[in-house]
Parts: structure tokens; C-alpha cells; sequence
């Protein structure tokens, strides 16, 4: 009989391409989300080395931080910001990458556009260098925030370096009240186990409470963790995944053809299985 594995275990196990003696493994990378401030010394890493990016649609650019939230048809008026944004998008033109610029209708948070283009898809490994990449999860991705460096290294080879987290489920029982919010939810759960509870874990939440909330609700619980968390992606996730990019106004970027959507006996399959 087959070992019970978690939904990380399979994730982690089917993007495994090679482990050390020490438990350092290296893992294939399927996206990569890449914004003005965390990416400029990456691409400078490339060009000194002479390295191209290895899969250029597997990674998408967007202005992000540095982005007016009024008065953008007046440009930015911000000097550090403006070279920020302008140098994101020469990186991307010379590598030839993907790329929403700050007037782009399709431009937003970095861990929003994901979702709403179906560039987050459940089952895939996904990096940011940003500390609320975890958010990805709420669709069933194995998401990491990652660093300079690691943006670099991901460019370059398509892979990252990283040492298996342990396992942690935490179960939500019961039915939300009346005013009962999902930040609520995660700070009651940041109460019992503490701010460093989760420490080289990945939590998996589960129970009914979970269950019962929409894939934006669970993103927003999500984005306050700062390692990585999954949610199964059951219920509305499948459904929700595959109608990505209709609420915007131009097409997603990754649109899902009928013939490479996955079944809903697929979709069981990447449920934890306990011994």
C-alpha cells in the first residue's frame, strides 16, 4: 500500500529533481512572478554571467510597488520609483519576458494578478520575491517567497534551492458567525500557536470553516503568512481557476483550453491521505 502523503508531499515529490546528502534538494520552479524592486540585481547577475533565462513564458512581469494609486496617465512622479518601473520594463523588453506596466489594464498586486490571469494554477510551484507570495496557496499552488538572489538563480535555471518543510494541518471547525472575518480566522490561529508556530512548516488548513470560503476569501488568510500554506483546492477552487481573467478586460494570459483542464477525479487525487 502506498505511503500516505500531504498535499505538500506530492507537490514537493513531483517537482523533486534532485536531493544532496545533507537534505538540500532542487526543485523545478513552473512560474515565477517578478516586480520593480526585488529583480534589478537579478538581471544584472545575468548579464554579468552571460546567462539567458531558461523559460521565458514561465515568468511574468508586472509594476507593482512603486505604482500611483491616482493620476497615472500624468506619469510617476516619484524619481526612485520612476527609474524602478522604467528599468523593469527595459529588463523585460532585452530578456524578452512577459510584462504589465503600470497602465496596463491587466497591472495590479503581484499576488492578484496571478490568480485573476490563471497564471497561479493548483499543483504548481510558484516564487516571488515578495513575503506574502504564500497567498498563491489559497489555489492549491506550493508558493514561496524568495529573495534577490534566489529571483536570480530561478531566471537562470528554472529551479530553487530549498531543504523540505515539515508538515502542519490546522483543522477549522464549526461556522463562521456574523461579522466573523478570514483575517479574524488567521489571527485567532496566530494566537494559539504563536507568531513563530509555524516555523519550517507548511500549513495545510482544513475543516469546514475553510472548506465553506471562496478562494478570495482564503487569500486573504493566505497572505499573512510568510513561509508558504496550501489550501486543497476543492469546491469552488477548480471552477474558479478555470474562469481566470474573465473580470478583466482583455483576455488572461494563461488561458486553460477545455482539452488540459483537469478532471475532478484528478482533482481528489491531490487531497493529504492520512495513515
Amino acid at each position: 500500500m502506498a505511503e500516505p502523503k500531504t498535499l505538500f508531499d506530492k507537490i514537493w515529490d513531483s517537482h523533486l529533481v534532485e536531493e544532496k546528502d545533507d537534505g538540500t534538494c532542487i526543485i523545478y520552479i513552473d512560474r515565477q512572478i517578478i516586480h520593480e524592486i526585488t529583480s534589478a540585481q537579478a538581471f544584472d547577475g545575468l548579464r554579468e554571467s552571460n546567462r539567458p533565462v531558461r523559460v521565458k513564458d514561465a515568468h511574468l512581469l508586472v509594476a507593482d510597488h512603486n505604482v500611483p494609486t491616482k493620476g497615472r496617465a500624468d506619469g510617476i512622479e516619484n524619481e526612485e520609483s520612476r527609474i524602478q518601473i522604467e528599468l523593469l520594463e527595459k529588463n523585460a523588453k532585452e530578456f524578452d519576458l512577459p510584462f504589465f506596466d503600470f497602465l496596463d489594464v491587466r497591472q495590479g498586486i503581484v499576488h492578484v494578478i496571478g490568480p485573476e490571469q490563471g497564471f497561479t494554477q493548483p499543483g504548481l510551484t510558484l516564487v516571488c520575491g515578495d513575503s506574502h507570495t504564500a497567498t498563491h496557496g489559497a489555489l492549491g499552488a506550493l508558493a514561496f517567497g524568495i529573495g534577490t538572489s534566489e529571483v536570480e538563480h530561478v531566471l537562470a535555471t528554472q529551479t530553487l534551492l530549498q531543504k523540505p518543510s515539515k508538515n502542519m494541518r490546522v483543522t477549522v471547525s464549526g461556522e463562521m458567525k456574523e461579522g466573523v472575518t478570514a483575517k479574524d480566522i488567521i489571527l485567532a490561529i496566530i494566537g494559539k500557536i504563536g507568531t513563530a508556530g509555524g516555523t519550517g512548516c507548511v500549513i495545510e488548513y482544513a475543516g469546514k470553516v475553510i472548506e465553506d470560503m471562496s478562494p478570495h476569501t482564503i487569500s486573504r488568510s493566505n497572505s499573512m503568512r510568510r513561509k508558504s500554506s496550501l489550501m486543497f483546492p476543492g469546491a469552488p477552487a477548480p471552477k474558479w481557476s478555470r474562469r481566470s481573467g474573465r473580470s478583466c478586460r482583455t483576455p488572461p494570459i494563461s488561458p486553460i483550453p477545455p482539452s488540459a483542464r483537469p478532471s475532478k477525479a484528478r482533482w481528489n487525487t491531490w487531497a493529504s491521505r492520512r495513515a
